[in-house]
């Protein structure tokens, strides 16, 4: 899969900035995405949750979709379907071939 949205780009909370209806529609989604995303410390206990790894995804493309990114979006689209349809499963962990 490709890089995440936010490797380019620290999220920072807006929300401890701003009220809920002062926020961007980008800036909402991206609170979600962030809250959505597995961390490091859930990967091996959530990384075959096909509910949670397709609602990561489908925020993620929300984002793109915001920054008027479709190919992005439209790949994490299809990733969070394939979590849903059962055509994607998880990689391996990348610790565990060092």
């Amino acid at each position: 899969m490709k890089p995440s949205l936010f490797a380019h780009q620290p999220i920072t909370n807006p929300l401890e900035a701003k009220s809920c209806q002062e926020l961007t529609d980008l800036e909402l989604a991206q609170v979600l995405a962030s809250r959505l995303a597995l961390g490091n410390g859930d990967w091996h206990r959530q990384k075959g949750n096909r509910s949670i790894r397709a609602r990561e995804q489908a925020a993620a493309a929300l984002v793109a979709l915001l920054r008027d990114q479709p190919q992005m979006a439209l790949e994490h689209l299809q990733q969070a379907a394939g979590w849903l349809d059962r055509t994607v499963s998880a990689p391996p962990c990348p610790d565990h071939g060092r």
